[in-house]
């Protein structure tokens, strides 16, 4: 508990900047105007008549412009990403942003610099479109939903039944020990259609995350 920032769950009282290694990549606005960016930064997401992936990257951008907080910047704006993704599909809630970006922590700093030195998140909208179409190949790839899907989704919600259930406990319901073919075979598609949702959706990867369905097996069409 000793680590935590003195003003963690508040917006920053100082000044703060973003820097890869021992280099400034951007210095971010001062602190008295963090309230009224931040507000207006939510009030853009709810109206703006923007694709949800495009207005995803581009509230991510301008997160990390504003850089609300004295630490934790980098999380909380990848965090936020995957909600507004989650809230369009229900699969991106799988996606692993964070992953994403470490793996390519050097260019998207970069990117982040240019895009701040030219006041403009083409470069990184593009960047970050990218990214996530190679992660959404990558799964396709190593993780195809076989022909069998209906016939699982089914399953997974004759078990679900009316309680809610964590991956571990659906999968000792269903006799599953692989993750992967439960994640892509069982539970993804029942997201990505619609057909269970998360208990705590703002926190798609939580360790106390469970599942529950949000139809009854009777009104599907399989």
């Amino acid at each position: 508990m000793n680590d935590l920032s003195k003003e963690s769950g508040v917006f920053r009282s100082g000044v703060v900047g973003i820097f890869a290694g021992d280099h400034l990549v951007h210095m971010a606005p001062l602190a008295n105007q963090v309230p009224h960016l931040m507000k207006d930064l939510f009030i853009w997401a709810k109206e703006a008549e923007v694709h949800p992936l495009i207005k995803s990257c581009v509230f991510h951008y301008e997160f990390e412009f504003i850089h609300p907080f004295a630490d934790g910047n980098g999380r909380m704006g990848r965090m936020w990403q995957t909600l507004l993704l989650y809230k369009w599909k229900p699969l991106f809630g799988w996606l692993p942003i964070e992953t994403l970006i470490r793996e390519r922590q050097d260019e998207y700093y970069k990117v982040l610099g240019e895009c701040d030195h030219r006041a403009d998140s083409g470069q990184f909208v593009e960047f970050l479109l990218e990214a996530i179409y190679n992660a959404l190949n990558d799964v396709s790839n190593t993780g195809q939903v076989t022909d069998q899907v209906t016939e699982q989704v089914e399953r997974l919600l004759n078990v679900i039944g009316d309680n809610a259930y964590s991956t571990k406990e659906l999968m000792e319901l269903l006799s599953l020990k692989h993750r992967q073919t439960f994640r892509d075979n069982y539970l993804l598609p029942a997201l990505e259609k619609g057909l269970v949702k998360m208990t705590i959706p703002d926190k798609p990867n939580s360790s106390k995350q469970k599942y529950k369905k949000t139809i009854r097996p009777s009104e599907m069409d399989f």
